[in-house]
């Protein structure tokens, strides 16, 4: 028998169950991170396939002028969607890239029938609900290495290498964020772009209450106030916030479109261990946004692999989770057809 599903306008529209599944998998994908919380994605469904588009509008043109991390993004929202299937009891088969004269058309996930729900799927799909961007400072303590291991695992599984940054090789990591903020900060387009993008809305961007505490941490995160003189929060003696942190970077074997997607599926895929395992992360994208801090996480790497995102990750120092951002209404990031 078909469901019902009711839209936000409040129409009514016969579904199939494998419709029904995908329509359950895309709004769970709603809540995938994405670059400044952009959500640069659309989907469609129409039957038992869903198709993820590029919403090219949300490309961020002096940040991400290639859509190298719109398309991560969307990466990340597919696999939200693949762990909400699986995790509902359906197997799906996801074709990448399926029309190459429709470079936006990213993927299609075509429901294939009953898959086994594994207590991994149900971890994964209890942890989207609980995911958040957290960049406030981390607890005094170490993360467990068995847990950075998870995370490796995670990231392989979705078709990327997770590398966790070593004490000694900090300092590479530090550069690269000092001039990647150096750059970014010197550029009136930048500033603009991101003004644009940090507010108090009630549907996208980045909310002053999630950006980054002030104080010096070994690793400087983002200015989100765009302040062209700001100085970034580097450690010059005396208590550090986040002295306890780990930084991994997402390597990918090449540096293009169908690349980009599976780095955003293991970016999701860490993020969402890592919240299953009770750990706080928070991607850094300002480091993989210029071309001399990648290539020096590049030469970090042995210039083997293609940065595509580093992830700060620790052990939250409080019980209150953080604070969540806006999300688009589904009315505007999905469609059903018919």
């Amino acid at each position: 028998m078909a469901a019902i599903l009711y839209t936000d306008h409040g129409a009514a529209v016969r579904v199939s169950p494998a419709g029904r599944a995908l329509t359950d998998a895309v709004l769970a994908a709603l809540g995938a991170p994405s670059i400044l919380n952009t959500q640069p994605w659309h989907w469609r469904i129409d039957g038992d396939t869903a198709q993820l588009r590029a919403d090219r509008s949300r490309q961020l043109p002096v940040i991400d002028p290639d859509g190298r991390l719109l398309t991560l993004s969307c990466g990340a929202a597919l696999h939200h969607a693949r762990v909400a299937l699986a995790a509902d009891g359906f197997a799906a088969e996801v074709t990448y890239l399926p029309d190459a004269g429709d470079p936006d058309l990213l993927a299609t996930v075509r429901v294939t029938g009953a898959g086994e729900r594994t207590a991994a799927a149900q971890r994964l799909r209890r942890a989207i609900g609980i995911r958040r961007t957290d960049r406030r400072p981390f607890a005094e303590r170490d993360v467990p290495e068995a847990a950075l291991d998870g995370l490796r695992r995670a990231a392989a599984t979705a078709g990327a290498d997770l590398h966790v940054v070593r004490p000694r090789d900090l300092v590479d990591v530090v550069v690269a964020a000092g001039h990647a903020a150096d750059v970014e900060r010197a550029d009136p387009a930048y500033r603009a772009e991101l003004a644009t993008w940090v507010h108090d809305g009630a549907e996208d961007g980045v909310p002053p209450a999630t950006a980054a505490e002030g104080g010096p941490r070994p690793v400087p995160v983002r200015d989100f106030t765009g302040t062209p003189d700001a100085l970034p929060s580097v450690y010059a003696g005396g208590d550090v916030a986040d002295r306890h942190a780990r930084y991994a970077v997402l390597v990918t074997g090449g540096d293009l479109a169908r690349d980009w997607i599976a780095a955003g599926e293991a970016l999701s895929a860490v993020l969402l261990t890592a919240a299953g395992d009770g750990l706080a992360a928070s991607p850094m994208s300002d480091l993989v946004e210029v071309l001399p801090a990648r290539t020096m996480l590049r030469r970090m790497l042995g210039d083997v692999g293609h940065p595509a995102m580093v992830v700060r990750i620790g052990v939250p120092d409080r019980i209150q989770p953080a604070p969540a951002s806006p999300r688009r209404p589904s009315g505007s990031a999905v469609d059903l057809a018919g």
